[in-house]
């Protein structure tokens, strides 16, 4: 068998979310939300379920999905893209899989900035390339030009990034962007831009996609995700924008991952895209204030929780907490005596990572979040 994924650990988010079921627990690890989508656009999946095709749709996408994502970034950031910029992809870690792929080649080496999403790293090393770590630091979680320059070697040929960033749940600067950016030039890299968060905002914050940045829209891969713009995370409906000569070699190797996408999925999306802007800012508005009620209710138990401006995550600080375990040792106590599952952070790196940090999604309902807050808070106790 392939030894990479012989020696493989299953991911941490299934371990926790069986762990979850196991022990009856409320389920803050594994990041999908419980509330946030749209009536209408399931409505719009169903009826093209029963009126339009079910037969496989064109691999790189329907001719709707690929014009409405277009103009959705046209719309929204001021590009000037069209369907030949875009394949459709079964989810974001799919079109992750298919620009690893079109990029590397065996012996290349891939700069990735952790904690990272744990797809990153078996990706690159199954094209045969190496994953080459640049650590962010808690608690501002900094991108740092010497840092990445210093990662930078000859087989390096790309850098992959992630923006909104997960597990960290922070936007990235212009000044960062910009670093990024005069590396990536400098060097003559491929940016895999990882941009699934780009509308989950709080605090009126705005998101740059990388490859707005000058000089830089000839070698970013762009990665989208239906999933985390109408919270859908089951609908796995993602997709790669990127220059149409790098869109299309990109598209060949996802043509032999899955082919495509189911078709009424894809409708039902493009729908969403195009009459949907007004969705976009209740849902943050709702994300903010579940982001707001756990933060407050684990301060109030005596946490330190790190600042969360994206995404639907936060961290929470065990020894800054007082918590003398490591992240494991409380994710087990957590969810085995207390009734809460989350997510060690030292998953999410390979080299030296971080034992005192665990995620935790607030996307959830005010019930649930009040649970969770009760069973961290349980936890706590456990341990004085």
């Amino acid at each position: 068998m392939n030894p990479i994924y012989e020696a493989m650990k299953t991911s941490v988010f299934e371990r926790m979310s069986l762990a979850a079921t196991q022990h009856g627990a409320v389920n803050l690890g594994q990041g999908f939300p419980d509330f946030g989508w749209p009536d209408e656009i399931l409505d719009a999946a169903a009826r093209a379920l029963t009126e339009g095709s079910n037969q496989y749709a064109p691999s790189r996408g329907v001719p709707a999905l690929r014009e409405a994502v277009a103009a959705h970034y046209n719309r929204h950031f001021g590009q000037e893209l069209d369907a030949g910029h875009v394949c459709v992809t079964s989810g974001a870690t799919e079109a992750l899989g298919a620009a690893i792929l079109a990029t590397v080649t065996p012996g290349d080496e891939v700069i990735i900035f952790t904690p990272a999403y744990d797809s990153y790293a078996p990706m690159i090393r199954r094209a045969g390339a190496t994953p080459v770590e640049v650590a962010l630091q808690p608690p501002a979680w900094r991108l740092e030009r010497e840092a990445l320059e210093a990662a930078v070697s000859p087989r390096t040929t790309a850098i992959l990034f992630n923006n909104p960033h997960n597990p960290a749940g922070r936007l990235f600067d212009h000044d960062e962007l910009k670093s990024l950016a005069a590396t990536a030039s400098e060097h003559d890299l491929i940016v895999i831009s990882d941009e699934v968060w780009e509308h989950v905002l709080l605090d009126g914050r705005s998101f740059t996609p990388l490859a707005t940045v000058p000089g830089m829209a000839e070698r970013v891969i762009k990665i989208g995700s239906a999933g985390k713009i109408f919270s859908l995370t089951g609908w796995k409906v993602g997709w790669i924008v990127a220059a149409p000569e790098l869109a299309a070699v990109a598209a060949r190797a996802h043509q032999f991952l899955t082919f495509a996408t189911a078709p009424n999925l894809q409708a039902a999306v493009a729908f969403g895209l195009n009459e949907g802007d007004a969705w976009i800012q209740p849902m943050r508005d709702r994300f903010q204030g579940a982001r707001d009620r756990m933060t407050e209710g684990l301060r109030g138990a005596g946490f330190t929780v790190l600042a969360a401006t994206s995404t639907y995550f936060l961290c929470v600080d065990l020894r800054a907490s007082g918590v003398a375990i490591d992240d494991e040792g409380f994710a087990a106590l957590a969810v085995e005596q207390a009734g809460v599952a989350v997510v060690p952070l030292s998953a999410f790196s390979e080299r030296d990572p971080p034992h005192h940090l665990v995620r935790l999604c607030f996307g959830k309902k005010d019930e649930t979040i009040d649970a969770g807050i009760a069973a961290m808070t349980k936890a706590k106790e456990l341990l004085a």
